[in-house]
């Protein structure tokens, strides 16, 4: 499709037209000319929305779907779907389905699925086979199929051996790891943040030592190996620290935060609504406050929806029961314009392309489209409505939002919201 977009703010650092107001002109999916006043031009057709802002393509660094195995919970085309109304021009597929995606095979079954859409599916394949933490998967494989990163959706390696040897063979082909961080043992039944909250509740607790334990054995590993480590959704204060002295040291160690996690805090549990039973937990309002400075500092690297549908049999019912997951693409933006500056929320929904390796975007003449639109202006009530995904189990429901996305170009398309 070719359009041009009017009268847009460009929110680009690395490009020369950064903070101005310009019209971008597209055509076969490139951006032709980026100026003032851009006149009509047969085949184009003309895009003027409300304090128009544009910037590089968000890429989201952990999205659950379903399918194969799941497709109750969402499938890959109504989640690409929801993805580009969302601001997201890329997502990485978390292995999480059945069959998990461990093999090669599953990388382009997932793949062949997600032709033909504006926003890019990036699988990331299964560290372990099953998930099960016991013996590598096919890495080498899966990464020639086109897996971006390797790594147990919400499950940690038990085994510190395994993560070595990862690290270490990944080198041999350039690839991330992806450790999510939380001892099994101290978890125990903990369901929710150990902490007043969960104490006056009668919910069992976890401890942020379950997940700061986890973290400073895998950095120590890192330091041994050497490679390339991604530690998703950290939750605690004494964790930001953690990775901030290991990046001090030099390691190659990224990770990133969950939107509910940087927005809320432990109190919103109070009414035992199992929309708030997320894992990592979300924590105190101090650990809060730790990782908002942990963005600011860019001691974290990117911010994930960490997008995880989850359908209703198995989220409506007793909280020790329900699943944990919260779906997070479509109240992104809205929720995290609440708390940060718009420039900040654009860096770290965009740097996931950098920590993944994937190719490098720009919004300049002569460059491919992979643009977000959005406005950062204007308040509403997150609703159901607002929803898109087949699951409706949000953390965000009647939260108050800043701003509107209004859709994505890419790959010679465009969707609007």
């Amino acid at each position: 499709m070719n359009v041009i977009l009017k009268a847009a703010r460009i929110i680009d650092p690395e490009s020369t037209f950064h903070n101005q107001i310009a019209d971008v002109k597209i055509g076969n999916g490139i951006i032709e000319k980026i100026g003032s006043n851009i006149g009509s031009a047969e085949g184009f057709e003309e895009i003027t929305l409300t304090n128009l802002h544009i910037s590089k393509g968000w890429f989201d660094t952990s999205v659950s779907l379903g399918e194969p195995g799941f497709e109750d919970r969402e499938t890959i085309a109504n989640g690409l779907q929801t993805a580009a109304k969302s601001g997201f021009t890329g997502i990485a597929l978390q292995p999480n389905s059945f069959p998990v995606l461990d093999n090669q095979s599953q990388i382009n079954f997932v793949k062949q699925k997600a032709t033909g859409f504006a926003a890019g599916l990036f699988p990331i394949g299964a560290l372990t086979k099953n998930s099960g933490g016991t013996d590598l998967a096919e890495l080498f494989d899966m990464k020639n199929a086109g897996a971006i990163a390797f790594g147990d959706y919400g499950q940690s390696l038990d085994n510190a051996n395994l993560l070595k040897l990862s690290l270490q063979y990944a080198q041999d082909f350039n690839s991330l790891i992806i450790a999510f961080s939380q001892d099994s043992t101290i978890k125990g039944k903990g369901m929710v943040h150990e902490g007043i909250v969960s104490t006056r509740l009668g919910l069992k607790g976890i401890p942020s030592l379950a997940e700061e334990l986890i973290i400073a054995r895998n950095l120590f590993i890192l330091e041994y190996t050497g490679g390339k480590l991604h530690i998703p959704t950290v939750s605690s204060a004494k964790s930001v620290q953690l990775i901030a002295a290991a990046k001090a040291k030099g390691l190659q160690v990224s990770c990133s935060v969950a939107v509910h996690n940087l927005t809320l805090n432990d109190t919103i549990i109070e009414g035992f609504d199992t929309r708030y039973k997320v894992s990592p937990p979300i924590r105190t309002e101090k650990d809060r406050e730790a990782l908002v400075e942990g963005v600011l500092n860019n001691t974290i690297d990117c911010i994930t929806s960490d997008h995880n549908p989850i359908d209703i049999e198995h989220k409506k019912m007793e909280f020790d029961y329900a699943k944990y997951g919260t779906i997070g693409l479509e109240s992104a933006f809205g929720a995290l314009q609440t708390i940060l500056p718009t420039t900040v929320i654009v860096e770290k929904l965009t740097f996931g392309r950098t920590a993944f390796g994937l190719e490098k975007i720009t919004i300049a003449e002569g460059q491919k489209a992979n643009i977000t639109l959005f406005n950062p202006e204007g308040e509403s009530l997150f609703l159901t409505e607002n929803i898109s995904s087949k699951s409706k189990n949000s953390a965000f429901l009647g939260q108050k939002m800043k701003g509107k996305v209004f859709g994505i170009y890419n790959q010679g398309k465009l969707v609007l919201s």
